[in-house]
């Protein structure tokens, strides 16, 4: 049993497959069914109504007795005397058989299948064959399992773009522009506030008009839809024609008005709502897939070829043995059966009822074959003639509508072809979803929609300096709405497809900062001017160093350019790579590369009078030259990490303008060349972490100006005394080494700040640190092995930061309590640790606020009842029997 929707479905399947059936194809399956009939009704007949009558043709035979041995003569029929006229009685005439009527009968079944030929007795059964193998040539193509496929898959997507609203949208928004061309001559798109190029003059087209609705001929299943369901309420979109193509579309486009006033009832455009808007783009996905996997093969030109030369053999076979067999279907048939002994005859003279049907019925059958074999040849020829593996919209051009719908080829092609034989009119909904200008505007529309001003606004934070930014991320355009954003001055775009600039970035009046993160970014000539004047900040992230942008070295008002990507080549040979010309960024000032550099660029000399900072930071690959560092002696701060560089750089010595150098995570060992940067008098910070330092010389001493030294995470295992000979050192970076001691003569660094001496082998600190370096605001000692903190902590009354996790005290110095600036939280310890100490100095250290300064506020610090304050000598007597329970 079938069900109803098994039904539906097949009735849907061919009402959607006649779009690919030309007319002869049609003609041909009509031929064939009427070959069925024809067949159908002569075996009818046959089963029916056909029969023999026969008659003995010859005199009885005299036969011989063999009982008596001589022969035995039949007495022959006697005539007998005609009747007087008067007498009522008429005697039977002609010639007597003696026959009974079984006997006629068992003469007739014999003589009916031996005397009649062959083809009278199957003509049918020939016939209903050879039209079931003609239905199924018809429609091979449409079965065979590697074009089947293709098949529906075409006819699904065609009927979706003819479905589609965005297809009626951008038809009719085509006629009106013809309409408006025909009438007006040349007119131009106007996009606010910039003008756009003019699209050509194209003469009116009543044919194109006309398929801006959904009246056409379509699928066959659309018609019974379109009575069911309203068309979309949306009216066309405009959209730019291909002389526009170079042009992207911006928001609002709006045609030019007509002095007639015809176009004054549509020129009110409203967008499609969301789902519509995404079964459209998802479409135009659908649409590009498919025509990608069709034009790789032909195989469906192939079979449909193959299909229509079969059809063709197929006819020229029947017509060929069924015409000389023809004559053989007769009325009168000579039998002579092996029937003597039974009849005493032995030939018979048969009639056929149904020859003269028959006869008839198979010349009509011959000539429906044989139409058959001439459409079969038309089409041949047609497909030979035609160049049905290339397709091409040259109609469609003409007319001005789409002039960018790329030429289609080989199994797509042929398909469309097949299609016109039908209606034109569907090529030209699909071109709609084949048009990259449509597909432009769609996602221009759908961006509008969904990327409005106020959600902008919504999605704006503000960076760590607290100026106004925006970032976007994965999307196929840029939102005009973006353009609006007068106030943004920070703005990131990551994973763009075509981040492209338009003139409108004019009205950002406040933007000077702009990430680009594997973005294929353009600028019109209008926004490059722009650019040029206000940016001053560029983050430029690519895959290959071919992907930047010519016109980054243009924006002679940029300050910093930061790269990041693959800058060098895999290989170790070529090392031929060059930033561009730099000539033009006159006011850059840091220049920040992130990639696998093997030298240094020697286009650094181009900027040398501006450029003051330079930073490098190549993941871990050998920078190999470094002489391009000489072209640029005004750099001031220095910045080369991940290099592998295992020795301090000569051409550091011609930067005598240094102030900072910084060259963590390299693989440094020696320090050799230390002395040799005493001649960089201005330096002032040294970065040496992250590196696999031994020994610090006692050529250090010489760096006189030096204010923060770092060397954290290398294998130190003790200080040279000629570090504490730098007098002038605010910030002291000692981490991850291994220390086991802290020399005494640390109390000579006066000046300093901040010690960080964690992750160290440290069991114990030199009381001089507290007695001498009274300047000490942060100090960190977490992560060694101090049993005690020593005495004299109350003496650094700036400290507002102690980290002495992860050691091994027991307890905690009451004199924390003098520490004010660690009043909150700014010492870190252990919890069970904090329970060493008194009460109401745990309670000083924990609780947020300032217990010097005087607020009304509540949230300031605790009232003064609950917290009352205390002198030095007044924490030390309250709190001794305390510290000791």
């Amino acid at each position: 049993m079938f069900t109803l929707s098994e039904l539906a479905s097949l009735s849907e399947h061919q009402a959607s497959s006649k779009l690919l059936k030309p007319w002869w194809e049609v003609f041909m399956e009509y031929l064939v069914v009427l070959m069925l009939m024809v067949s159908v009704l002569s075996g009818t007949l046959l089963l029916s109504r056909d029969q023999v009558v026969c008659l003995p043709l010859d005199l009885p035979i005299t036969q011989t007795n063999h009982s008596e041995g001589g022969p035995i003569h039949r007495p022959q029929p006697q005539a007998k005397p005609f009747p007087p006229p008067d007498s009522p009685w008429v005697p039977a005439r002609g010639r007597r058989t003696h026959l009974d009527y079984q006997q006629y009968i068992y003469i007739s079944q014999v003589c009916y299948h031996e005397a009649l030929p062959w083809y009278s007795r199957f003509f049918p059964y020939v016939a209903l064959l050879q039209s079931l193998v003609m239905m199924a040539s018809g429609c091979f193509w449409f079965h065979f399992p590697l074009t089947s496929a293709r098949i529906e898959h075409f006819l699904a997507i065609l009927a979706k773009c003819c479905e589609s609203p965005w297809t009626s949208r951008a038809l009719s928004h085509a006629a009106r522009q013809e309409e408006v061309e025909g009438d007006t001559g040349p007119q131009k798109f106007q996009t606010p506030p910039s003008p756009q190029a003019s699209s050509a003059s194209v003469p009116r087209n009543r044919q194109s008009s006309m398929d801006s609705g959904t009246d056409s001929p379509l699928l066959g299943r659309l018609d019974d839809m379109s009575t069911a369901a309203p068309p979309s309420p949306c009216p066309s979109m405009p959209f730019r024609s291909s002389s526009l193509s170079s042009v992207s579309p911006t928001r609002g486009c709006v045609l030019p008005s007509k002095p007639s006033g015809v176009l004054d009832s549509s020129q009110r455009v409203a967008s499609l709502d969301r789902s519509d808007g995404e079964q459209a783009r998802a479409l135009f996905e659908r649409v590009r897939r498919f025509r990608s996997h069709c034009e790789n093969s032909d195989v469906i030109y192939k079979v449909y070829l193959a299909q229509t030369l079969f059809k063709l053999l197929l006819a020229v076979l029947i017509v060929s043995y069924t015409t000389p067999l023809m004559g053989s279907i007769s009325l009168i048939h000579t039998c002579l059966p092996q029937a003597h002994a039974l009849t005493g005859y032995s030939a018979f003279e048969c009639t056929h009822a149904l020859a003269s049907v028959l006869h008839k019925l198979l010349l009509a059958y011959v000539s429906l074959v044989g139409l058959f074999g001439l459409l079969s040849l038309y089409a041949l020829s047609w497909i030979l003639h035609s160049c049905l593996r290339q397709y091409s919209f040259n109609k469609l051009r003409e007319l001005g509508s789409m002039r960018d719908v790329p030429d289609l080829c080989n199994d797509l092609a042929f398909l469309l072809h097949m299609a016109d034989q039908y209606d034109p009119l569907l090529a030209q909904r699909l071109s709609v979803f084949l048009s990259p200008v449509s597909e432009t505007c769609l996602l221009e529309e759908s961006l509008e929609r969904r990327w409005g001003a106020e959600r902008l606004h919504s999605m704006t934070t503000v960076d760590p300096e607290g100026r106004p930014l925006l970032q976007l991320v994965a999307l196929p355009r840029l939102p005009p709405a973006l353009f609006t954003l007068s106030q943004l001055v920070v703005l990131k775009l990551e994973l763009i497809t075509d981040a492209k600039l338009p003139a409108q970035v004019a009205n950002m009046t406040s933007l000077r900062e702009l990430h680009l993160y594997h973005c294929t970014a353009a600028l019109e000539p209008g926004a490059l001017m722009v650019l040029q004047e206000r940016l001053e900040v560029l983050h430029l992230t690519f895959t290959q160093a071919a992907e930047i942008p010519g016109w980054v070295y243009s924006l002679r008002g940029l300050q910093e350019l930061h790269l990041s990507g693959r800058m060098g080549c895999e290989s170790g040979v070529g090392r031929s790579w060059a930033l561009g010309s730099l000539r033009q960024l006159r006011h850059l000032r840091m220049l920040v590369l992130r990639g696998m550099l093997q030298r240094v660029p020697g286009e650094l000399g181009e900027v040398a009078g501006s450029l003051v900072r330079l930073e490098i930071h190549n993941e871990g690959s050998r920078l190999l030259v470094l002489t391009g560092l000489r072209r640029v002696a005004g750099l001031t701060e220095l910045r080369l990490q991940g290099c592998h560089l295992e020795r301090i750089p000569s051409a550091l010595l011609a930067l005598t303008s240094l102030r900072t150098l910084d060259l963590q995570n390299n693989s440094l060992r020696t320090l050799e060349e230390l002395l040799g940067l005493a001649h960089l008098r201005r330096l002032s910070c040294l970065r040496l972490a992250h590196n696999r330092i031994l020994s610090l010389p006692a050529s250090v001493g010489a760096l006189r100006a030096l204010e923060l030294l770092d060397l954290g995470y290398n294998q130190l295992q003790s200080l040279p005394l000629a570090l504490f000979n730098l007098h002038g050192l605010h910030r002291l970076l000692l981490a991850g080494n291994l220390l086991e001691e802290l020399p005494a003569e640390i109390g000579a660094l006066r000046s300093l700040t901040e010690l960080d001496l964690s992750g160290n082998r440290l069991e114990s600190l030199p009381p001089e640190l507290f007695s001498h370096c009274l300047e000490l605001r942060s100090l960190n000692v977490s992560h060694n092995s101090l049993g005690s903190l020593p005495p004299g902590l109350r003496n650094l009354c700036q400290l507002s930061r102690l980290d002495v996790r992860s050691n091994s005290l027991e307890d905690l110095p009451i004199e924390l309590g003098c520490c004010s600036g660690l009043h909150g939280k700014g010492l870190l310890v252990e919890d069970w640790l904090l329970h060493s100490l008194p009460r109401h100095v745990r309670e000083f250290l924990t609780q947020p606020g300032s217990p010097t300064s005087k607020s009304t506020a509540s949230n300031s610090r605790p009232d003064s009842d609950s917290f009352p304050y205390f002198s030095t000598t007044q924490w030390s007597f309250s709190s001794a029997p305390e510290s000791r329970i």
